[in-house]
């Protein structure tokens, strides 16, 4: 079986209707989310549990979110945290990455938008990582960005290299061509162009001669899903 990596998101929202929105909008990708709705209730989690990242309004009940921010930032500077707030001027931005927020977006918002922007973080935060990413016999060292299988290193091109990573991040759950252009390629690449397929084929084949099987599926109308079937 695959060893999968679940992102736990936590939400700070003190608009229920919204914030239950977007929860299922990334527990439909997959992330394990939790929520709360006020600024003690978030600090309370924080302290007792471990999030990936953490999407903060700033007009909270009780502990306003700067609040928030700035406490969680004493203690802790590894956990992501991506402002999400009415606020869109610039001094309230450059207050908010300031204080320690990797990222602000500002409502009204896109749950499309929202969503890459988290996969953005929390991508950096993995890969930056020391660990090994694991799919039955298929083994990526994001460090050494090595891929192998049984203690034999594959050759396998930058794209290649790029691909394999992203996939194995998101185990389980489709990922669009244009999902991959947008981490893998730069903005210059059109989603319509042959190159993503192009290297995805010969990622499989090379996958599939080390491995016997292929551990990438095409999910019609959905996109690629890295699962160990063999």
């Amino acid at each position: 079986m695959c060893k999968e990596i679940v992102m736990r998101i936590l939400i700070v929202e003190d608009e229920r209707a919204l914030c239950d929105a977007i929860a299922r909008s990334l527990r439909n990708l997959a992330y394990s989310v939790d929520c709360c709705h006020d600024g003690q209730e978030a600090l309370d989690l924080l302290g007792a549990e471990v999030f990936d990242l953490v999407v903060l309004d700033l007009n909270l009940p009780r502990i306003d979110g700067m609040t928030v921010l700035k406490a969680l930032r004493k203690t802790d500077r590894e956990t992501k945290v991506l402002i999400l707030s009415a606020r869109g001027k610039v001094f309230d931005k450059v207050t908010g990455l300031d204080a320690g927020a990797n990222d602000y977006l500002t409502k009204p918002f896109h749950l499309d938008e929202l969503a890459a922007r988290i996969r953005s973080l929390t991508l950096r935060r993995f890969a930056q990582d020391n660990i090994v990413l694991t799919c039955g016999k298929l083994s990526f060292d994001t460090k050494a960005r090595i891929a192998s299988v049984g203690g034999e290193a594959l050759s396998l091109t930058r794209k290649e290299t790029g691909i394999l990573e992203y996939l194995m991040l998101n185990q389980g759950r489709p990922v669009s061509q244009e999902e991959l252009i947008e981490h893998v390629w730069d903005s210059s690449v059109n989603s319509f162009s042959n190159a993503t397929r192009v290297h995805i084929s010969s990622l499989r084949k090379k996958l599939r001669s080390a491995l016997g099987y292929d551990p990438i599926r095409n999910r019609i109308g959905e996109g690629y899903v890295m699962e160990d079937s063999e």
